[in-house]
């Protein structure tokens, strides 16, 4: 009971609802810009392969199955610069968000281990640190932290980032890395470091759009040793798979060993038929496309909306949101998201994000061309 009332944060986005109020009573009704949630069909070929696999009596492997982890690392290979992965390093999981929020725990962290993570981020890669009962360190300079001190455990990195947008070079990737390492051979403690990449398929801007977001797992990064590194993606963003909470972790072989076990005693197992649906669309660059240039036309017709309307658009380099601020002195994000919702728009506030993030807004790209457009239209009016 003390864990449900004192330890975790309240859910951020049951605050929104008055705003959502709002927004609904504007005459032409709400457009919804708060949750990235995808609205397009799921690929007619992902949805034939769940189907093709819907007689499943039996139950599925929670490694995956060898044509799903072979399928993992084919795309590894084909879509993020990095061959050779071993498929026992890959694991299947029941969407990304279980395994950001339950890691620590998997990895037996506790009281007095630090979890690092971004300074604007998703929240929970906070509330799993909590869960565990550890101390999540919010710090845009991981490779520092690490550095100055002997408690941190696991660093989470997020690129591109959510909300923000921002992406981490080869460079900066492998700074972290290394001050991982490093601070392993000082303390004598594993640090893993385990990396968000969900919208790397989402590039907008040079040099990410003609280089691709570089992988923690990139040989780049890495020296061609994977030894406490873990790389979550989630086919929900660029398969609109959302429903099917089709994700998984690869890496380091032996972390995703020590995963594996306890998620098999708890029965944390993706279905057969998702786990086939899966292997389809891993293999299946042409729908990624259709979608990116979805959401391509969309972020184009937001972006210039909100411009016109006086608001300044940062950073945003990939993935599915805009990070959108009044142009001008620094305002609250609740009364952004109050002015917005006047105009029927609503917004997530960055103080969802962290103390960071609190004079900006986070904009989902996740609506149809038609609302996208109408939403253009009422900022362009106002």
């Amino acid at each position: 009971m003390g864990l449900l009332t004192g330890a975790l944060p309240d859910f951020p986005w049951d605050s929104l609802t008055p705003y959502a109020q709002v927004a609904r009573a504007h005459p032409d009704g709400i457009v919804d810009l708060s949750v990235g949630t995808p609205v397009d069909p799921t690929p007619q070929v992902v949805r034939d392969a769940l189907a093709a696999a819907a007689d499943a009596p039996g139950y599925p492997t929670t490694h995956g199955t060898p044509a799903l982890r072979e399928s993992v690392v084919a795309w590894f290979a084909r879509r993020r610069g990095v061959p050779g992965l071993d498929p026992a390093g890959v694991l299947p999981t029941l969407g990304s968000k279980e395994l950001v929020a339950f890691l620590p725990s998997l990895l037996g962290l506790g009281a007095g281990d630090a979890v690092l993570h971004p300074a604007t981020a998703y929240p929970t890669y906070d509330v799993g640190a909590r869960l565990a009962g550890a101390a999540p360190v919010p710090t845009d300079d991981p490779a520092g932290e690490l550095a100055r001190r002997d408690d941190v455990r696991l660093v989470w990195l997020n690129s591109p980032g959510n909300p923000d947008g921002s992406v981490l070079g080869v460079a900066e990737l492998r700074a972290v890395v290394e001050a991982a390492r490093a601070a392993s051979r000082r303390t004598g403690r594993p640090v893993v470091v385990a990396s968000d990449e969900c919208y790397a398929e989402l590039a907008w801007d040079q040099p990410w759009v003609a280089e691709g977001v570089p992988s923690v797992l990139d040989p780049r990064v890495t020296g061609g040793d994977l030894t406490g590194l873990l790389a979550v993606y989630s086919l929900s963003k660029q398969s609109n798979l959302a429903g099917y909470r089709a994700a998984f972790v690869a890496g380091d072989r032996a972390l995703v060993a020590g995963l594996l076990e306890p998620r098999k005693h708890a029965g944390m197992i993706v279905p057969s038929p998702v786990q086939a649906a899966m292997t389809v669309a891993l293999g299946d660059d042409a729908h990624v496309a259709e979608q990116r240039e979805r959401y391509r036309r969309r972020r184009a017709t937001l972006r210039a909306g909100f411009e016109a309307a006086g608001y300044v658009v940062d950073r945003s380099h990939a993935g599915l949101y805009l990070w959108v601020r009044p142009d001008g002195p620094l305002q609250d994000a609740w009364t952004t998201v109050g002015d917005l919702a006047a105009l029927g728009l609503l917004v997530a506030p960055g103080a969802f994000y962290g103390a960071a993030a609190a004079g900006h807004v986070r904009v989902a790209l996740t609506v149809s061309d038609e609302r996208a457009a109408q939403a253009a239209a009422r900022l362009s009016g106002a």
